[in-house]
């Protein structure tokens, strides 16, 4: 007869097998690969996920390591809110995962009945979740943009998420009309008077929950990677001791925002220092970690969502 303890591991292991097939997209002869057993025990292990449940169309069992990770971040960085979801073996930085716990977060402050306001970030992680939210009729609700949505070259930003969620709950919405860098200081702080402007940022500023992306500051910054920043910002950021930004807003390893750089010249929202409100994070990969260390340590963000690899090297350094 199986013990309480075998039998929570086999439905660990039940859970992360189907976490693997259902989630990440592997088959079962890669899941055999990855956890080290036999086709036959990752068909078993798939089939005893549906069996038991486990998952439906997200993953329901909250995987024991995965747990203990997020109830240790909780404990140490003093976390409103805190999910740590696997980490897929052959795709380190795949933000499928995180994308799906970031999508159950929005949903469960979508389906509120009293009028929320949600306000969004940038980002891979963020984009990927909101395609994930199921449509919901809220038209009460309010969704905003912390950041600019208009590109270097005049374009609208790939990466803008505010008009894609407000199709799918019947929102009201309000996206930042503005590049993401202006020429110089006095250009942007004209630009965010203007009276459309000053009427985001009051929403934003009531913002019941804050999704957002964390960013390194290294040379694979996706903020230069797309294009945001030019090298030469990239480089003097990082010499006036950047090492991460969240909507574009750099701050030092003590998490506390640059007075110079880009950030005289960004439009995007300012953080709240300490973060008041919800204010979630979505970030994976080792490279991240001093970024997200940082964020932690100043308290610019007051949730988190990452996988087990990140999670591990967070609570290691």
């Amino acid at each position: 007869m199986a013990t309480p303890d075998n039998e929570k591991s086999r439905l660990d292991d039940a859970a992360r097998a189907g976490w693997l097939y259902f989630i990440a997209g592997h088959t079962q002869d890669e899941i055999a690969k990855m956890l080290q057993v036999s086709r036959a025990s990752a068909q078993r292990l798939v089939s005893l996920c549906l069996a038991e449940r486990l998952i439906t169309f997200r993953l329901e069992h909250p995987i024991a390591a995965c747990m203990e990770l997020a109830s240790r971040l909780k404990d140490r960085f003093e976390l409103a809110h805190c999910d740590v979801v696997p980490t897929d073996p052959s795709a380190p930085l795949s933000t499928a995962g995180i994308a799906e716990r970031c999508a159950n977060v929005l949903e469960r402050t979508l389906r509120s009945e009293t009028p929320v306001i949600v306000a969004l970030g940038t980002g891979r992680a963020v984009r990927a979740a909101v395609e994930r939210v199921s449509p919901i009729e809220r038209p009460d609700h309010q969704i905003v943009s912390l950041v600019g949505n208009i590109s270097a070259d005049g374009s609208a930003s790939f990466y803008d998420t505010v008009g894609r969620l407000a199709d799918r709950t019947g929102a009201r919405h309000y996206p930042m009309p503005l590049p993401f860098l202006m020429s110089s200081e006095d250009e942007r702080n004209r630009m965010v008077r203007i009276e459309p402007i000053a009427r985001v940022k009051a929403v934003a500023a009531r913002a019941d929950l804050r999704l957002i992306g964390i960013g390194q500051m290294d040379q694979k910054a996706q903020i230069h990677v797309d294009g945001f920043v030019t090298r030469e910002e990239l480089l003097e950021m990082m010499r006036l001791g950047a090492v991460g930004e969240v909507t574009g807003w750099a701050y030092d390893a003590k998490g506390k925002l640059i007075k110079g750089g880009t950030n005289k010249r960004l439009t995007s929202i300012p953080p709240q220092i300490p973060a008041q409100s919800a204010t979630i994070a979505a970030a994976v990969g080792t490279g991240k970690v001093p970024a997200i260390k940082a964020a932690l340590a100043g308290r610019v963000i007051n949730g988190l969502i990452t996988d087990e690899a990140t999670a591990r090297a967070i609570l290691e350094r």
